[in-house]
């Protein structure tokens, strides 16, 4: 091989190296993005339950006061 065609496979091994460090710097925060939308998805969830409880309250209270 010459020095030429060395050098160009030099830069093209470099250039993949960069493009898989970029890449995984965006899993990276990619991974960080799922674990808060997993954190708020915990709390929406925790919520939800919280509004079904006082409504499912709520309602026993009205079928009580009804019978």
């Amino acid at each position: 091989m010459s020095l030429e065609l060395l050098s160009k496979l030099e830069t093209k091994i470099q250039a993949a190296l960069e493009t898989i460090e970029l890449l995984k710097m965006e899993l990276e925060e990619e991974k960080q993005k799922g674990a808060q939308l997993s954190e708020q998805n915990q709390q929406l969830q925790q919520e939800l339950n919280s509004w079904n409880d006082k409504v499912n309250g709520l309602v026993g209270l009205l079928n009580s006061e009804i019978n």
